[in-house]
């Protein structure tokens, strides 16, 4: 246990590292002071054009496959690596570098996902493409394709440290989504691409 703990202090810092708002700097813009004031790759795409929005997206799910892809090239143990999954995502979400406040987690979670259970990901890319050409909202897109991950991890029969790492971040994914579903339930979250 002892062992981990440094690859799993070094998953966080990687997680940590907020590509969206290190962008947004580079053009003098604090990005938590324009649009949605979130860190991730749809707001950036808002604020700072659409070839930010993708870079931030890679930069995002590169961090998160990068730190389970450390893991598990030094360690053996599934739980483990699960942990370390786990704490680059919470990463993201509590980020050392803003104070501990962070973006949603999606896109990290994305490339945790990615390298651990890829097929199951593409799966929920899939969904997460359907919801979005239907509805419009990437908030509900995000939030039906991280509900979906864990599903179709148990359905594809992924070792069960990964699926229960993929139930929390579906979780979190949602909470960090509350106020998205409070304005979708009202009809006043925006459109991507905003109409």
């Amino acid at each position: 246990m002892i062992n981990n703990i440094p690859i799993w202090i070094i998953a966080y810092l990687l997680g940590s590292i907020p590509f969206g708002v290190l962008l947004a700097r580079v053009q003098s813009v604090d990005l938590r002071e324009h649009g949605s004031g979130n860190i991730g790759a749809t707001n950036v795409a808002r604020v700072l054009g659409k070839k930010a929005g993708i870079l931030t997206l890679l930069g995002d799910a590169l961090k998160g496959w990068l730190a389970v892809a450390l893991a598990s090239w030094v360690l053996d143990d599934p739980v483990a690596i699960a942990v370390a999954g786990l704490m680059a995502f919470c990463g993201h979400l509590f980020s050392m570098f803003l104070k501990f406040k962070g973006g949603k987690g999606v896109a990290t979670g994305l490339g945790i996902h990615l390298y651990i259970m890829p097929m199951a990901s593409l799966g929920a890319m899939g969904v997460f493409a359907c919801t979005l050409w239907i509805s419009k909202y990437v908030s509900l897109s995000s939030i039906i394709a991280a509900i979906a991950l864990p599903a179709f991890g148990i359905f594809l029969g992924v070792p069960l440290p990964y699926v229960y790492m993929s139930l929390l971040i579906s979780v979190l994914v949602v909470f960090k989504h509350h106020e998205n579903i409070r304005r979708i339930l009202a009809g006043t979250e925006s459109h991507f691409p905003k109409k």
